[in-house]
Protein backbone atom coordinates (compact mmCIF):
# COMPACT_ATOMS: atom_id res chain seq x y z
CA UNK A 1 0.00 0.00 0.00
CA UNK A 2 1.20 3.79 -0.65
CA UNK A 3 -0.25 6.56 0.50
CA UNK A 4 0.56 10.00 -1.44
CA UNK A 5 0.04 13.64 0.13
CA UNK A 6 0.58 16.55 -2.57
CA UNK A 7 1.55 20.04 -1.22
CA UNK A 8 2.65 23.03 -3.11
CA UNK A 9 -0.86 24.07 -4.79
CA UNK A 10 -2.16 28.35 -4.55
CA UNK A 11 -3.04 31.09 -6.13
CA UNK A 12 -0.91 32.46 -9.14
CA UNK A 13 -1.07 35.72 -11.81
CA UNK A 14 -0.52 34.20 -15.29
CA UNK A 15 3.29 33.60 -16.09
CA UNK A 16 4.17 32.91 -12.56
CA UNK A 17 5.55 29.45 -11.40
CA UNK A 18 4.61 27.25 -8.94
CA UNK A 19 6.26 23.68 -7.81
CA UNK A 20 3.96 20.79 -6.48
CA UNK A 21 5.46 18.05 -4.18
CA UNK A 22 4.38 14.75 -3.27
CA UNK A 23 5.63 12.49 -0.66
CA UNK A 24 5.10 8.96 -1.11
CA UNK A 25 4.58 6.02 1.93
CA UNK A 26 6.15 2.71 1.70
CA UNK A 27 8.78 0.73 0.56
CA UNK A 28 8.74 -0.01 -3.05
CA UNK A 29 7.75 3.28 -4.00
CA UNK A 30 11.32 3.71 -6.34
CA UNK A 31 9.94 1.00 -8.49
CA UNK A 32 6.54 2.53 -9.36
CA UNK A 33 5.89 5.10 -12.43
CA UNK A 34 4.39 8.01 -11.07
CA UNK A 35 2.34 10.52 -13.03
CA UNK A 36 0.33 14.00 -12.21
CA UNK A 37 -3.40 14.73 -13.63
CA UNK A 38 -5.46 17.54 -12.94
CA UNK A 39 -8.96 18.07 -12.96
CA UNK A 40 -10.70 21.26 -13.68
CA UNK A 41 -14.80 22.18 -12.84
CA UNK A 42 -16.66 20.09 -15.11
CA UNK A 43 -13.95 18.42 -16.65
CA UNK A 44 -12.70 15.15 -17.24
CA UNK A 45 -9.74 14.38 -15.39
CA UNK A 46 -6.68 14.50 -17.55
CA UNK A 47 -2.62 13.58 -17.85
CA UNK A 48 -0.53 16.31 -17.02
CA UNK A 49 3.45 14.26 -16.90
CA UNK A 50 4.42 10.78 -15.90
CA UNK A 51 7.74 9.46 -14.98
CA UNK A 52 9.40 6.42 -14.90
CA UNK A 53 11.47 4.66 -11.88
CA UNK A 54 14.80 5.28 -13.27
CA UNK A 55 13.79 9.43 -14.17
CA UNK A 56 15.09 8.31 -17.85
CA UNK A 57 11.86 8.20 -18.83
CA UNK A 58 9.45 11.46 -18.76
CA UNK A 59 6.33 12.14 -21.05
CA UNK A 60 4.14 15.15 -20.50
CA UNK A 61 0.85 16.09 -22.34
CA UNK A 62 1.24 18.42 -25.22
CA UNK A 63 -0.73 21.39 -23.29
CA UNK A 64 2.35 21.47 -20.86
CA UNK A 65 5.10 20.27 -23.13
CA UNK A 66 7.77 22.81 -22.43
CA UNK A 67 6.71 24.49 -19.20
CA UNK A 68 6.27 21.66 -17.15
CA UNK A 69 8.72 19.76 -15.65
CA UNK A 70 8.46 16.71 -13.43
CA UNK A 71 11.67 15.13 -11.90
CA UNK A 72 11.64 12.55 -8.72
CA UNK A 73 14.12 11.47 -5.41
CA UNK A 74 13.30 7.97 -4.95
CA UNK A 75 15.97 8.69 -1.36
CA UNK A 76 13.06 10.91 -0.49
CA UNK A 77 10.24 9.22 -1.29
CA UNK A 78 9.17 12.28 -3.35
CA UNK A 79 8.05 13.29 -6.82
CA UNK A 80 7.81 17.22 -8.05
CA UNK A 81 6.11 18.97 -11.08
CA UNK A 82 7.96 22.31 -11.43
CA UNK A 83 5.28 24.64 -13.31
CA UNK A 84 6.67 27.74 -15.24
CA UNK A 85 4.56 30.18 -17.66
CA UNK A 86 1.28 28.89 -15.78
CA UNK A 87 -1.92 30.19 -17.86
CA UNK A 88 -5.39 30.44 -16.38
CA UNK A 89 -5.94 27.38 -18.42
CA UNK A 90 -3.79 25.63 -16.19
CA UNK A 91 -6.27 26.16 -13.18
CA UNK A 92 -7.29 23.20 -11.48
CA UNK A 93 -6.92 20.24 -8.92
CA UNK A 94 -3.32 18.63 -9.68
CA UNK A 95 -3.38 14.98 -8.19
CA UNK A 96 -0.23 12.81 -7.82
CA UNK A 97 -0.56 8.78 -8.59
CA UNK A 98 1.35 5.87 -8.51
CA UNK A 99 1.32 2.88 -10.87
CA UNK A 100 2.91 -0.14 -9.72
CA UNK A 101 2.06 -2.75 -12.98
CA UNK A 102 4.45 -0.53 -15.82
CA UNK A 103 7.50 -0.04 -15.82
CA UNK A 104 6.16 2.81 -18.78
CA UNK A 105 4.30 5.80 -18.60
CA UNK A 106 0.46 5.72 -19.08
CA UNK A 107 -1.40 8.31 -19.56
CA UNK A 108 -5.01 6.64 -18.71
CA UNK A 109 -5.99 7.36 -15.07
CA UNK A 110 -7.62 3.98 -14.85
CA UNK A 111 -4.09 2.80 -15.06
CA UNK A 112 -3.14 4.01 -11.36
CA UNK A 113 -3.37 2.34 -8.52
CA UNK A 114 -2.79 4.94 -5.73
CA UNK A 115 -3.72 8.60 -5.67
CA UNK A 116 -3.56 11.38 -3.45
CA UNK A 117 -5.93 14.04 -1.85
CA UNK A 118 -5.14 16.95 -4.55
CA UNK A 119 -3.94 20.52 -4.30
CA UNK A 120 -5.73 23.06 -5.80
CA UNK A 121 -3.86 25.36 -8.47
CA UNK A 122 -5.46 28.96 -9.24
CA UNK A 123 -3.68 31.11 -11.91
CA UNK A 124 -5.18 34.36 -12.66
CA UNK A 125 -5.27 36.36 -15.80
Amino acid sequence: QVQLVESGGGLVQAGGSLRLSCEASGRTFSLYTMGWFRQAPGKAREFVAGIGWTSSLTVYADSVKGRFTISRDNAKNMVFLQMNSLKPEDTAVYYCAADKNSDFVRKSSYEYDYWGQGTQVTVSS
